[in-house]
């Protein structure tokens, strides 16, 4: 920029002071106060309020020299410009009116000049007042999209808070809910089946490894630390068996049927899907206890959808099925990817069903008969 501008003003000057023989030769004092007001918008980013007032300066001086009029005040305006963008807009208003008193008069005043019109007095400010409107004009916009981007970072951070929440969610309250049956287990084979309590100890053992790595890796989100990748990928449909498997380790018989090919699915939706049906097992391990549940997961051209049917006893909590964060988090990442979830109760047990786009179009909200 400091090139470009110096170039122009000197280049500019010299051959504007050719055709203004009245005017005083350009000399080394001339390009000194040129160069020197050029050489000062190098510092116009740190230093805006203190290089406006340095360049209004060496402008000023130059005038009042009598050297030839030349496009000097660009510098000025570049500064100007510069300091209002800034935020040192009390500075750049008060040189603004300070120039408009000091450059038609000074001159007058010493001799050089004669007394400024009205009409040049009325054109200055009009120039100046044009000017001013501009930078204020600029500097608006520029703090409306500094708040835009600002309510961006804040609606991202909390999108991923979001996240971060399900994820500890789903984490934590499938593996501990598997603990705690487990744990009730061994206390009660304890003393009569010694070897049966080995097995369910050994399952906690296996169940809180499993809960700490995916903890951790969810921590180490929130640290932002400059860590390795992750060696082991995202949980999806592929880790299906792995998640059956540890439900019957508690007690819940799973009956698993899929239709269609689920190779090639999106990362967002493979793991959707299976949290969703990791959140339906858990809430029947939580509140039902030993029974029988059933999946269905089935892929079409342009959805994938779950079918997870919970068959419950006589001492289940329906009520308890249907509260706390479980049902909400499976709606909010179903519609994150702009499908739908249905839960609630049904003949003989409770019904978890869920509708995931394949292509990203928004999906509409199932009906009951399905």
């Amino acid at each position: 920029m400091a090139l470009v501008v110096g170039t122009i003003v000197i280049i500019g000057t010299h051959f504007a002071g050719q055709n203004q023989p009245d005017r005083r030769a350009l000399d080394a004092v001339a390009f000194a106060l040129l160069a020197a007001g050029v050489a000062a918008l190098v510092f116009r980013r740190r230093y805006p309020g203190g290089v406006l007032i340095f360049v209004m300066g060496v402008t000023l001086a130059y005038a009042l020299l009598g050297y030839p009029k030349g496009p000097i005040f660009l510098t000025m305006i570049i500064a100007f410009f510069t300091a209002v963008m800034q935020g040192r807009r009390f500075i750049a208003w008060a040189v603004l009116a300070v120039g408009f008193v000091s450059f038609p008069w000074l001159p007058y005043l010493l001799g050089n000049e004669p007394a400024p019109t009205s009409t040049g007095i009325f054109l200055l400010a009009g120039w100046l007042l044009v000017l001013a409107t501009v930078a204020e004009i600029a500097h608006i916009r520029q703090q409306r999209s500094m708040r835009t981007r600002e309510e961006e970072a804040r609606r991202r951070a909390g999108e991923e808070r979001l996240r971060i929440a399900r994820e500890l969610h789903d984490v934590l309250g499938h593996n501990i809910s598997l603990i705690s049956v487990q744990a009730g287990v061994a206390l009660h084979l304890m003393d009569k089946q010694p070897e049966q309590a080995r097995v369910a100890l050994s399952v906690i053992r296996d169940t809180s490894k499993d809960a700490l790595r995916e903890l951790r890796s969810v921590l180490d989100v929130l640290r932002q630390v400059d860590e390795a990748l992750p060696t082991s990928p995202s949980p999806g449909l592929a880790n299906l068996g792995d998640l059956v498997s540890r439900a019957s380790e508690a007690g819940l018989q799973v009956h698993t049927e899929i239709s269609g090919d689920l190779t090639g699915l999106s990362a967002s939706v493979d793991l959707a899907a299976f949290r969703i049906i990791q959140e339906a097992l858990t809430n029947v391990i939580r509140h039902s206890g030993q029974t029988m549940s059933y999946i269905y997961v089935t892929r079409n051209e342009g959805e994938l959808t779950l079918r997870i049917d919970n068959e419950t006893n006589q001492a289940m909590s329906r009520a308890g099925m249907g509260a706390g964060q479980g049902i909400l988090g499976m709606q909010e990442r179903a519609s994150a990817l702009g499908g739908v979830v249905e839960a609630g109760p049904r003949p003989g047990g409770f019904r978890v069903f869920a509708r995931l786009p394949l292509n990203g179009n928004p999906l509409s909200t199932p009906g009951a008969d399905q």
